[in-house]
């Protein structure tokens, strides 16, 4: 058979797909972040570049700048509110174009001018301390008013209403005087510019920057290429794919949305073509995108934000991540392949996939990454780190621009700037001009003459383009998540104003009654509802500073497992109806309906929803306190667990499973999950059963055929 007959046995059909108009209605339907202005030609460039000249700033201000953060964060937070009253109108679906209000000029200008004020005059409003003048008061009053405001463009309503509750209590319940709520709250550390803004602004900002650039080389469709030569064949080879590129780039991105769009794009019309329903395909695209933040070495940047709001190191928090998003994703691993075998689903035609040869020439698009984790890890500050790896991603781009320089140029292009950053800072580490450390004079320098090569011919000038779209994107994502830990500040201030912390621990231990199960699910309630459109480092934040230490103080529960749990249930609320962004936007690329395909993904990344209770009883999953053999049984047994609720929840083991089959599989599995010598008996022996009852129905299948 030639290879064009071989092309056109059984072609794939033609199915109903969403453009990125349906995408974009869908997502300002239900994703404030997506609602924003119309700005075209000079004031859209004008915009654009003074996003990126703000993502610049921040660079430099993180690296170079020395000073009080009591200047630093409210200069930050001012810079936020314009360029939030910029983007995002007061209500959805504004269509005016190079069009804003007068209303919202003034809010921007007394907003972000309350918190200029506050720069300006340091000195003096800490001299004052809680004896600030009635001016300072009003300033604070419109600061926090219109901070909020901002919050509720671009974020959404329920995060405030938890705000507003808190601040209420500060009023009437711990009977605070409006000078010592606006104190507290606007001129300290511990309200709005309090430890989630300082988190932003030193952390987050440069991670988000970071995966802009890094999605500018073209790594996603990198990652694509291999999930398509690892698993693109294999049954239900499309879903397959989905799982692992999402996992891939989910864990750069930091995004369940954004992530969803990109790959979703290209994963979802194939998963539709191959026989999947349109509310599953989106839901599987929508449930491996939102795990790809809890994969390591990265988690779309919390990995980095745990180490820091635990005082672990990055190391520590990483070890602890592999096994629970391991089981994550082999849990929707197993249920595709299950819910293929169940319909009779192939995978794609091997002549359609990428080949071993045309990827591996491209590996050096991982390097950035490489670079990021092997900073962090030799002891370099994370801001430091991630602004080198920025950098290093325009060799990447400049690796792309010229491939015709060979297998030996590119890697010598690849590792020079390891050979520069490691040479210098063991040799010259006491040098510094300029002020700064020899070895930062030298990466920029190399990105300099990085930046020049790219620019040599108009083709490569192009490549700037991108650098200043990398820029403008990373500005434009930092807003949300910048609003957000403005009013986690807010939250986190009245907490140690009035002393709420001991006693919301007294409040939850007193339902509890001991129960850890019901703090658990209290917190895990919480969670999801503030999770409900913040994106996901923000909830992460908040939860670190609010619940977080309840479950630790209140229930004694360990601090790492106590961070993972909330972190995890921040991130299912983008699955999770009724708000559940990422599966909605798989509904949009898919043609299928919201809420059933964000019913799809809530059962797929079923995981997410046992894991945390898991390693919340029993740390073994975290590897924490565990020998070593008690770590290969916890690894073996968690992962035949897996494979028992996947069945269970599919219907499907080697052949249809009957409803009190899939009952009896789920709870096995839950058995195995559970680290327990008596637990794991249980689950092996319902796998016994399960197989056994398996066999049987076969033979008297064969029989009566016979």
């Amino acid at each position: 058979m030639s290879e064009n007959e071989k092309k056109n046995v059984n072609p794939m059909p033609e199915v109903e797909i969403g453009t990125a108009q349906d995408v974009d209605a869908i997502m300002k339907k239900y994703d404030r972040e997506s609602n924003v202005r119309i700005w075209e030609g000079k004031s859209q460039k004008v915009l654009r570049l003074l996003l990126a000249l703000f993502a610049l700033f921040t660079v430099w201000m993180n690296m170079f700048a020395t000073w009080d953060e009591r200047f630093r964060r409210p200069l930050f937070v001012g810079l936020i509110i314009i360029f939030v009253f910029l983007l995002y109108p007061a209500r959805k679906g504004s269509l005016r174009k190079n069009y804003i209000p007068w209303y919202d000029l003034v809010l921007a200008a007394v907003g972000a001018g309350s918190f200029f004020y506050y720069c300006i005059n340091l000195e003096a409003i800490v001299n004052l301390g809680t004896r600030i003048k009635p001016l300072h008061i009003a300033l604070g009053i419109v600061g926090i008013l219109v901070l909020a405001e901002c919050c509720r463009r671009v974020v959404g309503i329920p995060i405030l209403c938890v705000s507003a509750f808190f601040v209420l209590y500060a009023f009437v319940g711990a009977e605070k005087s409006l000078r010592t709520v606006v104190y507290n709250l606007f001129y300290t550390t511990t309200g709005v510019i309090g430890t989630p803004i300082g988190v932003c602004s030193t952390y987050i900002v440069l991670f988000v920057i970071f995966g802009a650039f890094l999605e500018a080389t073209g790594i996603a469709n990198f990652f694509i290429d291999c999930a398509n030569a690892l698993a693109g064949a294999a049954t239900g080879g499309p879903a397959k794919v989905a799982v692992i590129s999402s996992a891939l780039c989910g864990m750069v991105s930091g995004s369940s949305v954004g992530n969803t769009v990109t790959t979703g794009s290209v994963t979802i019309p194939l998963m539709k073509k191959t026989g999947y329903p349109g509310e599953f395909a989106g839901a599987v695209e929508a449930a491996a995108s939102t795990g790809g933040q809890i994969m390591p070495p990265i988690m779309g940047a919390a990995a980095f934000l745990m180490a820091e709001m635990t005082g672990n190191p990055y190391s520590y928090i990483l070890v602890r991540a592999i096994l629970p998003a391991a089981l994550y994703f082999t849990g929707i691993f197993l249920m595709v392949h299950f819910k293929a075998k169940r319909m009779g689903l192939r995978g794609l035609p091997k002549e359609e996939l990428p080949r071993s040869k045309d990827i591996l020439p491209k590996i050096y698009l991982i390097l950035p990454l490489v670079v990021l984790v092997y900073m962090i890890i030799n002891g370099k500050t994370m801001a430091t780190s991630a602004v080198y790896a920025t950098f290093y991603t325009i060799t990447v781009c400049m690796i792309n621009r010229e491939p015709s320089m060979g297998k030996k140029g590119i890697l010598a292009l690849s590792l020079l700037p390891l050979i520069v950053l490691t040479f210098f800072e063991q040799n010259f580490s006491s040098m510094r001009p300029l002020g700064i450390k020899f070895s930062t004079f030298m990466m920029f320098i190399y990105g300099l003459f990085a930046l020049l090569n790219i620019a040599v011919s108009e083709e490569n000038r192009r490549q700037l383009s991108s650098f200043v779209d990398a820029l403008e994107n990373g500005s434009r994502n930092c807003l949300s998540v910048a609003t957000a830990c403005g009013i986690a500040g807010i939250i986190a201030g009245v907490v140690t104003m009035t002393g709420l912390g001991q006693i919301l621990i007294s409040a939850i231990v007193g339902i509890a009654q001991g129960h850890l199960i019901i703090a658990l699910f209290l917190t895990m309630v919480c969670c999801i509802v503030l999770g409900m459109g913040v994106p996901t480092t923000a909830n992460y934040v908040i939860m670190a500073t609010t619940c977080a230490p309840i479950l630790v103080n209140g229930m004694n529960m360990n601090l790492i497992a106590a961070h993972m749990f909330v972190f995890y249930f921040g991130i299912v609320a983008d699955i999770t109806p009724p708000v559940a962004l990422a599966a909605y936007a798989g509904s949009a690329i898919a043609k299928a309906p919201p809420m059933k395909t964000a019913l799809n993904a809530t059962r797929l990344a079923v995981a997410a929803f046992i894991i945390p209770y898991i390693f919340a009883y029993n740390n073994a999953m975290l590897f924490i306190d565990t020998a070593w053999f008690e770590v290969l049984q916890v690894i073996v047994t968690s992962f035949i667990g897996m494979l028992l609720i996947s069945s269970g929840l599919m219907g499907f083991m080697f052949r249809d499973l009957n409803w009190i089959m899939r009952i009896i599989g789920v709870a096995g599995g839950l058995c195995l999950i559970y680290p327990g010598l008596i637990s794991d008996l249980i689950g092996i022996g319902v796998l016994v059963i399960l197989v056994l009852y398996q066999m049987m129905m076969a033979k008297r299948t064969v029989k009566a055929i016979e």
